[in-house]
């Protein structure tokens, strides 16, 4: 009975609740898309720097990401990733070396970063592969060759073809000493990385510094953030070693988590002022309703009826709206937002940058039961919580004074 009391109310003022009705469908369709987008858009932003060269996964010496020592290293690196790529069935998975080097050319000297590479495999773990503008990208493993960055080019004043001498020292404190003649010169945007970075094949690499066959990190890249936790775990149990370990994105790149916690702070508060316009919306909406019911509610009380069981009927009308609200707006933002996420959207000049980085440059925003549900339930309960004042007000109602209200 209560039920149908609270229902029929509604509908005495049809175009006022389905207005109310109506801004808490847009609100909660609003916030699904939004959420979804961000989420997406972090995936995409994550993938993207990743990319570059730090890849979803290393394995690599337990002391090295906190002291990166030429000694610390991972035994037979490059067997170890192809038995990797083999148990677990991910196709880009590569070994690297890293050494530090004073690079020099008949004019100039910089200090740079060697990447020892292989070059069947870097690729697929790395975009920097894909953005050699002049010339090729590294072919053999044990050629004395190198890829590097345009800046730095332009500071040692080389172009394709010319010689590279570089000093610095092996894993065993020896003398490091090689000669790479240049095939490639890459341009990735990233004025920095374009500056200190240049990459050698990893058999060459091993020889000059000393290496044998060890590395310092296996990089492995995957399609889905989601798979990045059974893999670890799944590559720490065949790891053969007792020295070394599995890091993961966050632990490679603690920056880029608080990045996104950051953005994600300010996106919650925009939210927030969101949910509390639309809950003063239905604040509005039902303290009206009881102020122009109030010679009814007055008559009411006086036949008996308790002002407890006037604030439910209230709060009921209220459930029922936000009820409708939140039904109808997770089925129209699901609904809107599951199309998006199967084709993507891009902004405007954001395809043509991102491609500029070798980079997919189209967001995907990813539904979830969180950013499906999350916001909604969260409108739910602020137009419950706007309606808790309306309600209370009947609490303190005279059934004689309210019979005589106009």
């Amino acid at each position: 009975m209560t039920e149908r009391l609270a229902w029929r109310n509604l509908w005495r003022h049809g175009r006022r609740t389905w207005l109310t009705v109506g801004g808490m469908v847009f609100c909660n369709a609003l916030l699904v898309f939004m959420i979804s987008m961000q989420l997406g858009s972090y995936a995409l932003m994550i993938d993207g720097t990743l990319s570059v060269l730090t890849g979803h996964l290393q394995v690599q010496d337990k002391r090295y990401r906190d002291e990166p020592r030429m000694r610390y290293t991972v035994a037979d690196g490059a067997t170890l990733a192809q038995q990797l790529r083999d148990d677990t069935g991910v196709a880009a998975i590569a070994a690297r070396g890293s050494a530090f080097a004073l690079a020099s050319s008949e004019d100039r000297s910089f200090g740079i970063q060697i990447l020892g590479v292989q070059p069947a495999f870097e690729p697929q773990v790395s975009t920097l592969p894909g953005l050699v503008t002049r010339g090729r990208y590294l072919q053999d493993n044990d050629a004395a060759e190198i890829v590097v960055g345009s800046v730095l080019a332009r500071n040692l004043k080389i172009g394709i073809g010319d010689e590279i001498t570089f000093l610095g020292s092996g894993r065993d404190d020896s003398f490091a000493a090689g000669v790479a003649t240049v095939v490639g010169i890459v341009d990735s945007g990233m004025t920095e990385l374009d500056r200190s970075v240049a990459e050698i094949p990893l058999g060459y690499f091993q020889v000059i510094f000393a290496m044998d066959t060890d590395v310092h990190a296996i990089v492995v890249k995957l399609d889905d953030l989601a798979e990045v936790a059974p893999l670890k775990t799944t590559i720490r149990q065949r790891l053969p070693q007792a020295n070394t370990t599995v890091l993961d994105w966050d632990q490679l790149q603690p920056g880029l988590r608080q990045a996104i916690q950051a953005d994600m702070f300010s996106a919650f508060v925009m939210y927030a002022v969101l949910i509390v316009l639309v809950a003063f919306s239905v604040l509005n909406t039902q303290l009206m309703s009881v102020l122009e019911r109030t010679r009814e509610f007055g008559v009411m009380t006086a036949l008996g009826v308790r002002p407890g069981q006037l604030a439910r009927l209230v709060l009921l009308e209220t459930a029922i709206m936000s009820l409708l609200g939140l039904v109808l707006g997770c089925l129209l933002g699901g609904l809107f937002t599951a199309w998006l996420g199967q084709v993507g959207f891009t902004l405007e000049g954001m395809e043509e940058a991102m491609e500029r980085y070798n980079l997919e440059g189209r967001i995907y925003p990813q539904l979830s039961l969180i950013s499906l549900l999350g916001g909604p339930l969260v409108v739910f309960l602020g137009g419950m919580l706007a309606a808790v004042y309306p309600a209370l007000r009947l609490h303190a109602l005279q059934p004689v004074e309210a019979m005589r209200a106009v």
